[in-house]
């Protein structure tokens, strides 16, 4: 079985961001100029027959789709390293007035104190009877920026030179809180849940050097090949990597670790949580083109863009698609399906259109039949929901208004989704 599209125009606001590229061809914003798709099937085997039971879809064709996203897209990712060690270097029980007992912890991937590592910054609620469930996620700017706290640690590691409080592409104490509007950490642990962080560029730093640099270096026979480990996939590594941390701290329920990811990093928080099913529940917020949004429809942040104006993010198999994304033997929809029966919640805004919204909604809404083959009630949407309308079922879906980024708006529809499936409903939803 296949799904076929077509749609008119949406009128949507203004292009706030764009992945940097002077290369590629420019992208569409025009409905009118999507051209009739096919998006493949996610219940159907690649010999053609049909996904018959939940058995088949867990043990057989989950497998398929995986090999399929790391041979052409993500690229090939190593398992936990056998050596890798996790030291608690401070930890406060008072912090934030008291708010709030912050841990910070080096995970040594190498379990030697000089080689490659990454700094977990965690806050856990002092009034919630522990364990407690926690979101995860990568930050850009370094786990200092996401709040104004003065004894998180400054990162030492490259940042994009373009940061607030970034000179020469290394973080001053200007750039402490500098992202703090993306992360309400106060809010987050008042409704009972525990933050944990870490820079995206302590794992590997957002630029092209030819996979030398972060922990690329410790996997040198996963490059120089099509299905190479790319940044995008050693992000998503990471984030199992904290969470093999978390599983050893007590005062966290690791069995309820829900993933977050903004733009980029909503990206690799999709495709950690398809490989690594521990996780309890997916966000993706704005993670456009290579995250939530079809491939197929080339609207946005088309594969053209992705792959040259970053292209370290995906293994080099993805660039056959640049321009033909027809031939895709998969699309994003069937990245969402992998998450399945987990929750998922998918954020899109209004004036994001590189991120391509309808895009979003319409891979949420392939997804579903999986959700609904597995016994969940999936999407419960069939239009496109109006702006600042959430819809939440198994799968969650929001276009708010404004533009490309993280609101207080946003986490309270996550926190809502995460009462909802992971608190069981036992606390009273806020607006």
């Amino acid at each position: 079985m296949f799904i076929k599209y077509h749609y008119k125009p949406l009128l949507l606001l203004l292009l706030t961001f764009i992945a940097p590229l002077t290369t590629a061809s420019a992208q569409n914003f025009d409905e009118s100029k999507v051209a009739l798709y096919t998006l493949p099937d996610p219940l159907t085997f690649q010999d053609g027959s049909k996904v018959k039971t939940p058995k088949q879809w867990h043990t057989k064709r989950r497998a398929e789709l995986l090999e399929l996203f790391e041979s052409e897209m993500y690229g090939r990712s190593p398992g936990k390293p056998e050596n890798m060690t996790f030291k608690v270097f401070e930890k406060d029980p008072q912090a934030l007035n008291g708010k709030a007992t912050r841990k910070q912890v080096t995970v040594y991937f190498t379990g030697k104190e000089d080689g490659p590592q990454m700094d977990i910054l965690l806050y856990i609620p002092n009034h919630v009877k522990k364990p407690v469930p926690a979101f995860l996620g990568l930050n850009f700017q370094g786990n200092h920026a996401i709040h104004t706290d003065p004894n998180i640690k400054l990162s030492p590691n490259w940042v994009w030179p373009g940061g607030a409080g970034v000179v020469d592409g290394i973080s001053t104490e200007a750039s402490r809180g500098a992202t703090a509007s993306r992360w309400p950490i106060e809010l987050i642990l008042e409704r009972g849940y525990a933050v944990a962080t870490v820079y995206a560029g302590d794992i590997d730093p957002d630029k092209h050097d030819d996979f030398k640099n972060g922990v690329h270096a410790l996997y040198p026979e996963l490059q120089n090949r099509g299905d190479n480990f790319s940044t995008m996939a050693a992000w998503a590594w990471g984030l199992s990597r904290a969470l093999d941390y978390l599983e050893t701290d007590k005062q966290i329920n690791a069995k309820k670790v829900m993933l977050f990811g903004f733009s980029r990093m909503g990206k690799a928080a999709l495709w950690a949580g398809a490989r690594d099913e521990r996780f309890a529940m997916v966000i993706s917020n704005m993670s456009g083109g290579g995250g939530a949004a079809l491939s197929k429809r080339k609207f946005g942040e088309d594969v053209e863009r992705l792959t040259r104006g970053n292209r370290h993010w995906f293994a080099a198999n993805f660039k056959k698609y640049n321009k033909n994304e027809e031939a895709l033997p998969f699309d994003q929809h069937m990245l969402l399906a992998l998450i399945a029966p987990r929750p998922l919640y998918i954020a899109s805004a209004e004036e994001d259109r590189g991120a391509d919204p309808r895009g979003e909604f319409l891979a949420a809404k392939a997804a579903d039949p999986v959700y609904r083959f597995l016994g969940t009630e999936g999407l419960p949407a069939q239009e496109f929901p109006p702006v600042n309308h959430p819809v939440q079922g198994r799968i969650g879906y929001h276009i708010r208004s404004g533009k490309h980024d993280v609101t207080e708006y946003d986490w309270k529809q996550y926190l809502n989704f995460a009462d909802k499936h992971i608190k069981k409903g036992k606390q009273k939803k806020q607006r």
